[in-house]
């Protein structure tokens, strides 16, 4: 959503029923979690930082977001630097484990923050944190079977301890609303994926008024959705741009396809989002090639 070398950097770990994420990123940004289905999930922040929500859900350094089992997928939104994991687990087995805990595991059917108590919270933040180093720094070790069953059973152990005792939040009508709304949003937009889209026809697709849609994308995406849709058009031109053949192609009729007909606003508002100027783009395709 900003200026700057978008770094990222992802761990996964898929044990034998246990698979873990580690996840860091510089950069704000939008992006899109589909429904993992047949699996329970929970996502929790690994080290202090800027905002950073999950379905609308901001997420605290102090707390676990549990993906419901009942949402087809989520908008994650992160103000700027962030640093998170996730664990999912078959639902069979939380099944079982609850009958072990003698307490309900399974996800609620919406996603909501849940706190546990803190010191089950920091062991759980500790030994995700252990795996993730071993997998980049001492692989082997995850590599042995007899190694890596006893890592899965605590983190297994650990997420129980978070997930028994703690404090659920409050889901309201309103923010399941909200999501299904954006569900909407998120399938109407991929139906067009190679395509401008626009906020009037938009509204009429998922059957919303721009305002109740404007309230939702503010929630969710931290901006309004003529925002969130320009910085869509930015992103596709740019792609065009840098994929153009450039003695073909020129920055006019790439930009009017995605519907930017004042060139010289368009031109402002690409250089602050991508730091130069869309001609310079084009130039640097036929120099470096689509895939630089």
């Amino acid at each position: 959503m900003g200026r700057g070398q978008f770094r990222a950097k992802l761990v996964r770990i898929d044990l034998h029923e246990l698979w873990m994420q580690q996840h860091s990123d510089n950069l704000s940004r939008i992006a899109y979690s589909p429904k993992l289905t047949g699996r329970n999930v929970i996502s929790f922040r690994t080290q202090p930082g800027p905002s950073l929500l999950f379905g609308g859900i901001e997420t605290q350094l102090s707390a676990i977001v549990r993906h419901g089992g009942g949402a087809d997928g989520f908008y994650q939104r992160s103000s700027g630097s962030a640093h998170f994991g996730s664990m999912s687990l078959p639902i069979d087995r939380i099944v079982a484990l609850s009958s072990l805990a003698g307490c309900d595991l399974i996800a609620p059917h919406d996603t909501r923050s849940f706190t546990p108590r803190p010191s089950a919270m920091a062991r759980l933040q500790r030994l995700h944190a252990t795996a993730g180093s071993l997998a980049t720094e001492a692989p082997g070790i995850i590599g042995n079977p007899g190694a890596a069953r006893g890592l899965e059973q605590a983190l297994i152990d650990a997420l129980v301890d978070c997930l028994s005792i703690g404090a659920l939040e409050e889901d309201t009508a309103a923010k399941r609303h909200h999501r299904a709304i954006m569900r909407r949003f998120h399938t109407a937009i991929e139906d067009n994926s190679d395509q401008p889209v626009f906020l009037p026809e938009l509204c009429a697709s998922i059957g919303v008024t721009e305002r109740t849609l404007r309230r939702c994308c503010q929630e969710q995406l931290g901006m309004a959705p003529k925002r969130f849709l320009l910085l869509r058009r930015m992103h596709m031109v740019r792609r065009a741009l840098r994929e153009a053949e450039p003695l073909a192609a020129t920055v006019t009729a790439i930009a009017t396809g995605f519907g930017f007909w004042e060139l010289g606003r368009f031109a402002a508002v690409y250089g602050s989002l991508f730091g130069e100027h869309p001609s310079t783009t084009l130039r640097y395709s036929a120099d470096f090639g689509p895939n630089r």
